[in-house]
This record gives C-alpha cells, structure tokens and sequence, in this order.
C-alpha cells in the first residue's frame, strides 16, 4: 500500500475523475490508514511503498504490478501521468528480495486488469481500456499460468478490478454487464456459482474488493452488495474510501497483494 500524501486529482483520465472537484487530502490519508489498519487487525501484514511526489495516483498501489508464486510481472501504464510508478514498484520488488521482477514489454496496469485464483491456478484479465491482449500472452509466458482474456466495454469501469474480484480460491465475483457479451458467456460457463452483482453494486465500487477468503472489505456505499455477500457466507468488512473514489478508485485499487 501507498498512502495518499499527494493524492489530487490533477488530470482526467477515466470517467471517475474530475479535476475541477477538490479533494480532501487529510480525509483520503485517514480512510487509507483506516483500511490499512483493518488489514492489520485481520492478521494480514501490509508494507508501505514510500508516496512521491508529483505522483498523486500513487495511492492505487494495484495498478504497480502483479505476483503469482513470488515471479513478478511489472507495469507499463497507458497514460504519462502514471508511467513513473512502475518504477517505484519495481525498485520496492528488487530491494526486498525473494522475488523475481519481469519487466513487461506490453502496456498492462497490473492487479488492475489481472486477477488470480490459487486455487485452479488460473488468470482473469481484462482489456478493451488500459491493458492490451498482448499483454495477457505475455503475462501466461512470464508467469506459467493460463490467462483468460475478457473484454471490458463500459469505460466506467475501465479496470478488470472495478468490475470482477476473487472471493477465495474457486470463486469470483462480478458485474455482467461490464463485459461483452461473450465474455460473459465465458464467465457464466467457467464459474456457476459466482456472486452476482448488479449495476447499482458496481457504480457503488462494491467489486473493487479485497477478500482474504471469509473476510471481505467493501466500499461502505455498496450496502445492498455487502448482503449479497454475507447470503453467500462471506463477512464484510465496511470500508469508508469516498475521497479515494474521486480518482476512480476503492479498496482493492489500493491494495497490490503480495503472492510470494
């Protein structure tokens, strides 16, 4: 995690962000620190990347890279503002040790577009707004694991993780009308028993979620969501992120978990 030191919206690139609405830094920095906090209580441990200036969407620590088995697939951001987090993440990977890092050649945003299920050892990742499909066989070649492509098409949620979240192991979660209609087919063929969201949950940022497989933290504007998920026998966990939501991102948007 990264805390949100200079967070602002001083650009507009996706749908979420509005740079003439101003943020409540203070406020965004004690919600973050309240979301690292019920991660802490949770028996889970977090390391903080140190913020940087001049990179105020460095709070989305997601969108840095993504792990499987300790090999680590680095980021290229679609857009300039961003480009220089890649490096901060990558610099955190190679000075802890005990990970391999693999530099990508293809833009990709990380745990943004890219989900994995331990369990049946297979990857979700999205396209169609921020990562390209070149980086999907890129990912499968770096880290020896299939991928399954699925194409985004509602530019509100332009990352995979605004729209699908892993629960636990077997099982996903996700809204199917950010999806093209054949990749909804390919979701409801692969995973029967998903939790369903509807269109309200995902505006609500309900599936930008992190579950450690029992526990759940969710947006607490995703109150209808939350239920759904208790009905399936999960336990949310209310997170209050609404100053983060103004740059276009909730709870699993500033959580890069760590697969070692």
């Amino acid at each position: 995690m990264s805390p949100p030191e200079h967070f602002t919206v001083a650009y507009e690139i996706n749908p979420w962000m509005r740079a003439d609405q101003p943020v409540d830094r203070d406020r965004a920095v004690k919600q973050w620190d309240a979301l690292r906090t019920a991660l802490l209580d949770l028996g889970h441990q977090v390391h903080v990347l140190t913020p940087v200036a001049g990179l105020p969407d460095m709070v989305f620590a997601a969108n840095g890279a993504f792990s499987v088995d300790g090999i680590v697939y680095g980021a290229r951001f679609k857009y300039a503002e961003r480009a220089a987090e890649a490096d901060a993440h990558r610099t955190f990977y190679e000075s802890v040790g005990g990970w391999k890092f693999v530099p990508p050649t293809q833009v990709n945003e990380g745990e943004g577009d890219f989900a994995y299920l331990p369990g049946r050892g297979l990857i979700l990742a999205g396209h169609g707004f921020r990562t390209e499909t070149a980086a999907h066989a890129e990912a499968q070649e770096v880290l020896g694991r299939p991928v399954v492509s699925l194409r985004l098409v509602d530019d509100r949620f332009y990352h995979l993780d605004t729209a699908l979240a892993v629960l636990d192991d077997h099982r996903i979660t996700y809204y199917p009308g950010a999806f093209s209609a054949s990749s909804q087919r390919v979701l409801a063929q692969l995973f029967p028993d998903a939790v369903l969201a509807d269109e309200t949950d995902a505006l609500a940022f309900g599936l930008n979620l992190v579950s450690d497989g029992h526990n759940v933290l969710v947006n607490t504007e995703a109150t209808a969501y939350a239920e759904k998920l208790a009905a399936a026998g999960y336990r949310p966990v209310a997170i209050d992120l609404s100053e983060l939501k103004k740059g276009g991102g909730s709870v699993k948007c500033c959580v890069a978990e760590l697969r070692s």
